[in-house]
């Protein structure tokens, strides 16, 4: 089996205890991973906008001042589909099977164990797959396209164009599967977890529509997303196709 390559891989580590997060940093850092703490679900935030996304977020889900970390699930997941492993000293079947439903791909109880920290962490980057773009706080695609997920700000030919976070989050999945044709139906669970049986693919039409007429610019042959009937959409930049 190869040697999981960590050091290319980012993790944002959230939780207002100061303990918790050295223990985290510490064991991730000594296995070559790039890691970011942040003591509260608004510093977070700060750091999203100011220095780019994460491959994947460790949050905390009590966090008693200010945002817990499900308000900063629903924040984060509003603009982006970051991978989470929530971090949780809650037992409580009810809290474990909403947090798995609507906001992350796994969780861990404290106190946090490194083996299965790591085992978790590594899963779960495999699962989900690299980004395509190198994460900073704006993502270059090309020479005429760059996105800051977290501000939903989109530069387009030097312009600042503005997304709603559907829009960002449908741009974040699309570029995360840069080249492939990602399924209609995983895009709607992907962009509407919680409304997923009632979102259909008119719904997903329109987004696409709407982010197509801010970052293409038919004039000049710029293309992004593509439409394959009955299957999904693709992200190819022009340069890369």
């Amino acid at each position: 089996m190869n040697e999981f390559p960590a050091e290319e891989y980012r993790i944002l580590v959230v939780d207002d205890s100061h303990s918790i997060l050295e223990i985290v940093r510490a064991t991730l850092t000594i296995h070559g991973f790039q890691v970011m703490t942040a003591e509260s679900g608004e510093k977070a935030l700060e750091i999203m906008e100011n220095e780019g996304l994460p491959h994947l977020g460790l949050f905390d889900i009590n966090m008693p001042m200010g945002m817990d970390g499900l308000e900063l699930c629903e924040r984060v997941l509003q603009f982006s589909d970051l991978p989470i492993i929530m971090l949780t000293a809650v037992e409580e079947n009810a809290t474990i099977v909403e947090t798995i439903d609507h906001y992350a791909e796994d969780y861990m109880t404290k106190p946090v164990k490194s083996g299965e920290l790591l085992a978790r962490v590594r899963r779960v980057l495999r699962s989900i797959g690299d980004f395509a773009y190198p994460l900073e706080p704006f993502v270059k695609v090309d020479e005429n396209l760059s996105v800051n997920f977290a501000k939903l700000i989109a530069l387009v030919q030097g312009e600042e164009v503005s997304l709603t976070p559907t829009e960002a989050k449908l741009l974040y999945i699309l570029m995360r599967h840069k080249g492939k044709v990602v399924n209609t139906d995983f895009m709607l669970r992907r962009l509407w977890p919680a409304e997923s049986d009632f979102a259909d693919e008119d719904r997903l039409r329109v987004y696409v529509h709407r982010l197509r007429s801010k970052i293409e610019r038919k004039k000049s042959g710029m293309r992004y997303v593509y439409s394959k009937r009955r299957k999904g959409y693709s992200f190819l930049p022009e340069s890369a196709s």
